[in-house]
């Protein structure tokens, strides 16, 4: 500014060496405080206003170059000032410095003219550097201002302005072909001025602007008629010695004819016309920040794709649409089955990838009407309009399990991902967007519910069982709760010394209006609402202190088997739990058996494995349970340091009379013999499928046929019943292990 201060030294206009006057308006005194500390400086003056009235005041008696506003005062807001300062034309650039959140108060702030928003915390290198910008951007304002007072006075100064200003000014001839533009144009557009004096103004407007842009850059009236903001995109040279992020700009542009005043001062029809005098303001910065908050605030910022807000206004759009016009509209709610086994094994930046994949595979599948949205977490929606039937959304449902077959690849491994999809119908299923998306909800869940990987459309009937979920859903928490819980046991009987050699307890639920329960109607939905790990730790407790009891009465050689959900091993303190139980016990490693499914094998990472192995380390034995129902795999049982392996029921059940033995369970018999495990067949329920399988060389057994689940108390007397099993000396009957596996049930 050195230059231009010799260039123009009025001693009643000498402001370039007169301070910038700053006013920190906040009602936290520490936080004016702060700002009054890092941007006070030689050449600038500070002041200082706690609520919007004293902000007030101070503009109309002081002139102010910049303004730190706050959103939120104590008596009016930020926003309000700033339509003061509009609505009086206060020549004052402000930067809004607020704590606010809403994406509206941003929008509503750049759109009144803020030149800058900064959220609280805000980084001070960047206010500093924002804070400069605007001061300079305001000394270059007045610098046009000065220019227009005075232009008579000093071609100089009116040179020096236009060409240090941050704006685009040109003019043009009658034609419409540039006579003078400022040097600005080669940093916004990246053309010379000698490149475009003498061409047209369409070189540089966007051709899908050009109808529009026709009325300003020909503008012929003027004064307060004339061209003013009107929104304008410029075009940026392609040329290969600079580069541009983006192939145009947004100007502001605002226009004003030219007239040779000499030809008649009083009578404007007579002037005669000498082109157009036009200035356009680069808003690309904040168009583009109107634009990223306007997105953000419709769109996943995940996937990109429009969020649970945006997806309710197409779908009330697309309902009066179909009301007015006929049809029906289908929607779809989709959700990953399997979904948590990819975050908790692999972390939840591949799960982001495998969403982001997911969403590019469904975006496949829809039509161009139609609208994909993320609800959030693993769950999607569709939004199906101008369907001829309900049953149509059936082709798009199966077109996403069909593109689902194809492997996904998650940490450089193959997935496979199946989802549940529930389809709701407008206006059969409900007649506003809340209730469709709720009974398609349901419908999902009724998928999962019937094994996954599935598509169905709701039904009334599917109201109540939801009904009916959430109940027991309730019931449930209130059960772990009140400790409504209890373990009945089942004798394990080597059949070679014909002697009980353990036993298995079964939870139950003493429901207080159902009565008992098998695990099989709550487990599931313990697993789901996770509650499981709950109950794990009442039942190993629980089966310990028993286990206690049990010694204290002499059964000093008993062992207990726990069956822990895989669910359970995604947690880093399982072991830890598992070995804190034993220890406030008093009782030693070789006590407990831990039984595990063959879903757990399949979590082939070194975190699962480890946690086994720590488990062997310390004493704890292991077993397979129902082995051979799933993924049975000779390289798992390598892998995992397993003891035991158990023969499922169903295939004891295929053993009857007249018919051959079966070939699955001489294999099990094979395997187990081959890596040194023990044997237990479960569901034994006739003499001949105990004599068969003794003949196979099975020796341990459970069933029916030996008893069913007692409760503690007869399964004590059971223990000491030493005549019922051909045992003749006291206790001497109760052999190496007792078996307590929680959430199965065997016959």
């Amino acid at each position: 500014m050195t230059s231009l201060g010799k260039t123009y030294t009025h001693p009643s206009d000498d402001w370039s060496d007169s301070p910038q006057c700053i006013l920190i308006v906040d009602d936290e005194p520490r936080m004016r405080s702060s700002l009054r500390q890092l941007l006070a400086c030689a050449g600038r003056s500070m002041f200082e206003c706690a609520t919007g009235s004293e902000a007030l005041s101070t503009l109309k008696s002081q002139e102010i170059d910049l303004v730190l506003l706050d959103i939120n005062l104590p008596d009016i807001s930020g926003l309000e000032v700033m339509e003061w300062i509009a609505a009086n034309n206060i020549p004052v650039s402000v930067i809004m410095v607020s704590a606010d959140a809403h994406i509206d108060s941003a929008i509503r702030a750049l759109r009144s003219g803020v030149v800058e928003y900064v959220r609280k915390p805000y980084d001070l290198e960047d206010l500093q550097h924002k804070v400069d910008s605007a001061l300079h951007r305001r000394l270059l304002e007045r610098c046009n201002i000065l220019m227009t007072a005075r232009l008579e006075q000093s071609e100089r100064l009116h040179r020096f302005l236009v060409e240090s200003s941050p704006d685009l000014i040109y003019t043009l001839d009658s034609d419409g072909c540039f006579i003078f533009i400022n040097g600005r144009v080669e940093s916004l557009l990246g053309y010379t001025r000698t490149e475009l004096v003498g061409s047209h103004y369409t070189v540089i407007v966007h051709e899908e602007d050009l109808e529009h842009a026709v009325y300003a850059f020909t503008e012929r009236r003027s004064e307060d008629r004339a061209t003013s903001n009107i929104e304008v995109r410029l075009k940026c040279k392609d040329n290969n010695y600079r580069h541009f992020e983006s192939r145009h700009i947004v100007a502001m542009l605002s226009a004003m004819g030219m007239y040779d005043n000499r030809v008649d001062e009083q009578e404007e029809q007579s002037r005669r016309f000498m082109g157009t005098y036009g200035v356009a303001h680069d808003i690309t910065e904040r168009k583009r920040a109107e634009d990223t908050i306007s997105f953000q605030a419709l769109h996943d910022h995940l996937t990109h794709l429009p969020n649970r807000r945006l997806f309710k206004d197409r779908l009330e759009l697309s309902m009066t649409q179909s009301h007015r016009h006929g049809g029906v509209v289908g929607v779809m709610f989709i959700d990953l089955d399997r979904f948590k086994l990819v975050n908790d094994t692999h972390g939840h930046a591949e799960g982001d990838e495998l969403l982001k994949c997911v969403a590019q595979r469904l975006s496949g599948c829809v039509r161009a009407s139609d609208t994909l949205a993320r609800q959030g977490g693993d769950e999607f929606t569709i939004l199906l309009p101008d369907l001829h039937h309900g049953d149509d959304a059936s082709v798009i449902a199966e077109k996403i399990q069909e593109e689902l077959k194809l492997p996904f690849t998650v940490a450089g491994q193959e997935f496979r991902a199946t989802a549940s999809i529930g389809i709701s119908i407008f206006p059969r299923d409900g007649d506003n967007a809340n209730i469709l998306l709720k009974n398609a909800d349901i419908a999902m869940y009724k998928v999962k519910a019937s094994g996954k990987n599935g598509y169905a459309y709701f039904t009334s009937e599917m109201n109540s069982c939801y009904h009916e979920r959430i109940t027991l859903e309730n019931e449930l928490r209130q059960a772990v709760k009140n400790a409504e819980f209890e373990l009945h046991y089942q004798p394990q009987v080597n059949v070679n010394s014909n002697r009980i050699v353990g036993l298995e307890a079964l939870i139950r639920w003493r429901h207080p209006i159902h009565g008992l329960l098998n695990p099989s109607g709550f487990i599931d939905m313990a697993e789901e609402i996770g509650l499981i790990g709950t109950i794990t730790d009442w039942v190993l407790d629980k089966a310990c202190s028993q286990l206690v009891l049990w010694r204290t009465m002499g059964l000093n050689d008993l062992r207990i088997a726990v069956n822990v959900s895989p669910q359970e091993f995604n947690n880093d303190d399982v072991v830890e739990r598992i070995v804190s139980r034993l220890t406030r016990h008093d009782l030693p490693g070789d006590a407990l058996d831990i039984e595990i499914t063959e879903n757990l094998l399949l979590h082939d990472v070194s975190g699962v494995i480890d946690k086994v192995r720590h488990l062997r380390e310390r004493g704890i034995r292991i077993s397979i349970d129902d082995f051979g129902t799933q993924y049975s795999s000779l390289n798992y049982l390598r892998k995992f340091p397993i003891d035991t392996i158990k023969i499922d029921k169903s295939f004891v059940r295929d053993l009857v009379e007249h018919h051959n033995s079966s070939p699955i369970i001489h294999a099990i018999v094979g395997i187990a013999r081959g890596f040194g495990m023990l044997l237990l067949a479960e569901g034994i329920e006739t003499d001949y499928q105990k004599t068969i399988l003794h003949e196979m060389g099975c020796e341990e057994m459970q069933g029916y046929f030996f008893s069913k689940p007692l409760p503690a108390n007869e399964a004590e007397l059971l223990l000491f019943d030493s005549g019922r099993w051909g045992i003749t000396e006291g206790i001497s009957g109760v052999g190496e292990a007792m078996f307590l596996p929680i959430f199965s049930e065997h016959g």
